[in-house]
């Protein structure tokens, strides 16, 4: 019973049921710098993960900065949650 929920319970999902897919992710976090784009530094900073990590499956861009030089931007960089399946 939940605290204060009178009759409330709570059940484990079966197996086969929606939200039970027998995995276990990680997450990590990484930054990436385009000359070019936003764009480009996610394509970057997903491509160069993926040379590294198995089982890459999704990225979160969690930041976006860019660095100005003379009124100018310059640089692009992103902070990427990069999520891969453990094997």
């Amino acid at each position: 019973m939940l605290d204060g929920c009178a009759g409330a319970s709570v059940r484990p999902p079966r197996t086969g049921e929606p939200g039970m897919s027998g995995t276990v992710a990680r997450i990590t976090h990484i930054s990436a710098r385009s000359d070019t784009s936003f764009e480009d530094a996610v394509k970057i900073g997903v491509e160069r993960a993926a040379s590294t990590l198995r089982n890459v499956s999704g990225a979160w861009v969690k930041e976006q900065k860019v660095d100005i030089v003379d009124g100018r931007i310059t640089t692009w960089q992103v902070v990427l949650e990069i999520t891969f399946v453990l094997e």
